[in-house]
């Protein structure tokens, strides 16, 4: 039966699925924030920094469906705000990666000290929503890849399918940077990784003002 139901929109499906593991696989902040924190804080760190990215993508979703991703392209100011917001956002959590990378050799129990869940899912969740290209991307495949007329059940699908891909993803990320027989290596590295953590941070939020 949901084989005869999604039939005439399997060309829309395969479109949106390769886009989305396409935007997914992309390196951008997302990609640094999963990295950064999988080496530096381990696994469930790495994994709630991946809910939280996958809770904002749900967001972004939502208000596109609820057709406010259409308002965002189009005010100038709402979207210069995000912009902003975005650009700030990258520029603090980039410098308290420089800044603490500074203090770890006079501070031993700051560089000990493991990030919560709760912070780890909120930087996920912050760094994606904030991110000015979120809004434009969920508008171009629901205006440009999805007809006008696909039912809003399937456009669900859809927003499921990026999510689950963007989930899958960083997870694979997370696992592989936080396995056992590779963290001692990184561990070596882990400062010098906040910095150009940092730096990238800083150069993303500098890309996105210009």
């Amino acid at each position: 039966m949901e084989s005869y139901y999604l039939a005439p929109y399997y060309t829309e499906l395969i479109a949106v699925t390769s886009i989305a593991v396409f935007m997914a696989l992309l390196p951008g902040v997302d990609f640094v924030m999963v990295t950064r924190t999988s080496i530096r804080e381990g696994r469930f760190a790495g994994f709630y920094t991946t809910l939280g990215i996958c809770l904002s993508i749900c967001m972004h979703a939502t208000y596109t469906l609820a057709g406010l991703a259409v308002v965002i392209a189009n005010s100038v100011w709402i979207f210069s705000i995000i912009q902003y917001l975005g650009a700030a956002y990258l520029i603090y959590m980039g410098w308290q990666l420089l800044k603490n990378n500074q203090q770890i050799n006079t501070d031993l129990d700051i560089d000990n000290k493991p990030v919560t869940s709760l912070s780890a899912l909120r930087s996920g969740f912050m760094t994606n929503m904030l991110n000015p290209k979120a809004p434009l991307f969920f508008l171009s495949i629901f205006t440009q890849v999805v007809a006008i007329d696909t039912p809003f059940s399937i456009q669900i699908i859809y927003a499921s399918i990026i999510v689950f891909a963007h989930f899958i993803w960083f997870s694979a990320v997370t696992l592989l940077l936080s396995h056992p027989s590779l963290l001692p290596r990184f561990n070596r590295y882990k400062h010098t990784i906040d910095k150009l953590a940092g730096i990238v941070l800083v150069a993303f939020a500098i890309k996105i003002i210009i």
